[in-house]
């Protein structure tokens, strides 16, 4: 059977790679596996198994950040809660783009999303005695279930495709009247499936967090970019979903790696809800100091984790979110590509004999956004993983992400450009040709 790749190279660096099975393994080791597969062989993968910006960052962003890089920030700690200009730009975002009220104390800088969902999961976990699990809406990045056993917080989950709509709540409250769930936290939209919930699912969400006393940690890492709708102008419907309309109880979780395309600077942002912020648990003071929520999370929590983001990429986010709150600077423009991408390679995908996993939002075909979920007849994705990297191509199973769609794969659109579109297409045909339903 020929391949694109000689599979003597792709079994040689399987075997030394160690892995029990590379379907199954992490982001990063797989994308180490491939990294070396590239080199020894001298062909470029199609690589779709990592969530990295394909644009460069804004260069109001980059400008922000030398202007402060010369005048010194370089030797100074930052405030490690954020420089005030930032958090006042922070709430004029969650403003201009949610219709949500934040206040500028409630609102800081972490070191990417990623440090975010640890803090809060750290917090939320351990506001209430007898309340540490997190309840995880998936499938979901598989990382954010590392930080949980790393900070000793058990969890349960369950794939919500199933409890789409009017069953989300059922399913819920199945869990929230058990009463030992502290938090919910789920991404919108959905990484690795690219659902987007719809109001009603929201406000199921936020209805039940505030009857049980639950924290709704919301993943906003796609920030606006369900291009169904025009989420791009300030101050404007329409606004981007969120579960803080329907409830008070919620942390917002802003990634700006993907809509800012600033993965490399890793500055994410925080909005916590004022009414909690200035809530009490009667189990924080043990673990951060105070049982004031908001102290606990900033001078219990955020300071053991850093001395603050790093002060010149501040200083880079507050001139961009500036200029996207005034409308200088459309962010969402700016990364549509993602969805016209995903758009042509789904096609080339399904022409080729795959099938959508995940395809629809209640009874609304999904959006053509930064992923989106294959699979094929006869392969678990676990196994499709493997077989793809002879064919040059590198993706991640949904096995790993808590999905129970376990005969798929997810793959990200944003590192292969148009040019390399008859690439794909003629390596997708090969594997059709040696592999026919």
């Amino acid at each position: 059977m020929q391949t694109p790749i000689d599979p003597d190279i792709v079994k040689k660096f399987i075997a030394a790679s160690g892995l029990k099975s590379v379907g199954l393994a992490s982001i990063r080791e797989l994308n180490r596996l491939v990294t070396n597969i590239e080199i020894a062989s001298g062909i470029s993968f199609i690589r779709m198994e990592m969530g990295i910006p394909g644009f460069n960052p804004p260069e109001i962003a980059v400008e922000g950040e030398i202007e402060a890089l010369k005048r010194g920030v370089g030797s100074k700690y930052p405030p490690f809660d954020g420089i005030p200009e930032l958090k006042t730009g922070i709430v004029a975002f969650v403003k201009n783009f949610l219709n949500v009220d934040v206040a500028p104390e409630g609102c800081l800088p972490t070191v990417g999303a990623m440090q975010g969902c640890y803090l809060a999961m750290m917090v939320a976990g351990r506001r209430f005695k007898g309340r540490n699990k997190i309840l995880f809406i998936d499938p979901g990045f598989p990382v954010n279930k590392i930080q949980a056993r790393v900070l000793g917080l058990p969890y349960a989950s369950f794939d919500v495709y199933d409890f789409r709509g009017h069953r989300l709540e059922d399913k819920l409250q199945s869990y929230l009247e058990q009463g030992d769930i502290g938090a919910i936290l789920y991404s919108n939209p959905n990484n690795p499936s690219w659902i987007c919930f719809t109001d009603k699912e929201l406000e199921i969400i936020g209805r039940l967090c505030t009857q049980y006393d639950a924290i709704a940690l919301e993943d906003l890492a796609y920030f606006g970019m369900d291009f169904r709708k025009d989420y791009s102008q300030p101050g404007r419907p329409p606004y981007i979903p969120s579960v803080a309309n329907f409830t008070a109880n919620y942390i917002l979780l802003i990634s700006s790696s993907k809509s800012f395309s600033l993965a490399g600077q890793r500055i994410g942002l925080t909005a916590i809800s004022p009414v909690l912020f200035n809530s009490k648990g009667d189990n924080l003071e043990a673990w951060f100091g105070s049982n004031r929520f908001g102290y606990a999370y900033i001078f219990g929590g955020m300071y053991a984790l850093s001395a603050g983001v790093c002060h010149s990429a501040q200083h880079g986010l507050t001139r961009l979110l500036a200029a996207v709150n005034s409308g200088e600077y459309n962010f969402v423009e700016a990364v549509k590509e993602y969805g016209a991408r995903a758009r042509e390679m789904k096609k080339l995908f399904t022409d080729n004999g795959f099938k959508l996993v995940y395809d629809m939002d209640e009874d609304e075909p999904l959006a053509d956004g930064f992923y989106f979920t294959v699979a094929y007849p006869g392969f678990t994705g676990e196994a499709l993983v493997e077989e793809l990297l002879y064919y040059g191509i590198s993706a991640i199973s949904l096995a790993t992400t808590g999905s129970k769609r376990l005969e798929g794969i997810r793959a990200c659109v944003s590192l292969t450009g148009k040019a390399r579109f008859p690439e794909l297409e003629s390596r997708l045909q090969s594997f059709s040709r040696n592999h026919s339903i």
